[in-house]
């Protein structure tokens, strides 16, 4: 009997991080070994692969970052009422240290949690200084939404050229929220509101109240769907940095879509509420199964709570303790059972284009 070698998905990634194979012709390898088994059932584990950390010495590493971070901008600091270019001499050097230090801890040491405090520190290094140089540049009496949208939309090409040259998953969130920032100071711009840091953020997302904000919301967030189901249907299998890139993105696109949705339905009020909201989640739950991300359907369940604290006395301890033992329950069902559902609706769903490259569910025995 010929001797058998098991490749595990461990094996996969590893040999992706090393440059042996492409996370293209990791995600192929996988599903043809999963074809050759004669199973559907591709996942060794019910979860969705997700990674903040391997272990302590991440953790203890990227409090030196911050500590070492934090150094660099009091070291770097003008004094007080300084408004010249030495003021950007912080972020500067922020942002230098950010990208060298990813060249080693991203690209070299493949550490996942200093990867994301480095991005994050790019970030804010890149906003703030682009803040500066563009409220330098078009003057004070310039609508600040201006400010704002410049410094967004440069801090969005900065993340553009993080995630090209380091392809950190955790990069795209960055990215896709610099993007969003900068569209909302846009149309802030254009549509002549007041300065976006002091709008009302419980009617932006209305529907009703503000049809221009939340219309972008709920396109962006499509737009983010789409571009997650692109990583997505490319690693069905969950092998490779596609689908952690993909997870940051469906993040982003459940909260703009269900924020949307579930604020208007809130904010209408009524018996709509109680038939919309209920509508909505149920929907957002389907989706959820039927790409099989749990953490799209995490941001619908906050709004769950809300409908149905808004249905009862919120004063009530009593409501109180049934609202969260009826959230409780459906968290706790959802999170037990999500497996054999996901394989119930699948099998119930008709052929459609794409079905055969999500990832993969049980087939009846």
């Amino acid at each position: 009997m010929a001797e058998t070698t098991l490749v595990s998905t461990e094996d996969l990634r590893a040999a992706v991080s090393a440059g042996i194979l492409t996370e293209a012709q990791a995600a192929s390898v996988k599903s043809l070994a999963d074809q050759r088994a004669d199973r559907r059932l591709a996942l060794p584990a019910e979860d969705e692969p997700f990674e903040f950390f391997r272990g302590f010495s991440e953790i203890f590493i990227s409090i030196g970052l911050l500590i070492l971070l934090a150094g660099f901008v009091f070291l770097f600091s003008p004094d007080a009422g300084t408004r010249h270019f030495s003021s950007l001499y912080p972020q500067v050097v922020m942002a230098a240290a950010a990208w060298l230090g990813a060249n080693y801890f991203t690209l070299r040491r493949r550490l996942n949690l200093p990867s994301m405090v480095l991005a994050v520190a790019f970030t804010v290094a890149l906003s703030t200084g682009g803040f500066f140089v563009f409220e330098w540049a078009f003057g004070r009496s310039v609508d600040s939404n201006v400010v704002l949208a410049s410094g967004w939309f440069l801090t969005t090409l900065g993340m553009a050229a993080w995630y090209a040259r380091f392809r950190l998953p955790f990069a795209a969130f960055l990215f896709g929220l610099s993007l969003l920032c900068a569209l909302y100071a846009f149309v802030a711009w254009l549509d002549g509101t007041v300065p976006l840091i002091l709008m009302n953020y419980e009617r932006l997302l209305d529907f009703n109240e503000n049809a221009v904000f939340a219309t972008l919301t709920f396109l962006f967030g499509i737009g983010a769907f789409s571009a997650a189901m692109w990583f997505d249907l490319h690693d069905p299998h969950r092998v490779t940095r596609y689908a952690a890139t993909a997870f940051w993105l469906h993040l982003l696109a459940a909260t703009a879509l269900v924020n949307t949705v579930a604020v208007t339905a809130l904010n209408i009020g009524g018996a709509a509420t109680l038939i919309l909201l209920p509508l909505a989640v149920f929907a957002i739950g389907a989706l959820a199964l039927l790409i099989d991300r749990r953490s799209f359907l995490s941001a619908a369940i906050a709004y769950l709570g809300i409908m149905l604290s808004w249905v009862v006395d919120p004063d009530d301890t009593y409501s109180t303790a049934v609202v969260l033992i009826i959230l409780g329950l459906f968290v706790t069902a959802i999170g037990t059972w999500w497996v054999p559902l996901r394989s119930a609706l699948m099998r119930r769903l008709p052929a459609f284009p794409g079905k055969s490259r999500l990832p993969p569910w049980s087939e009846p025995a």
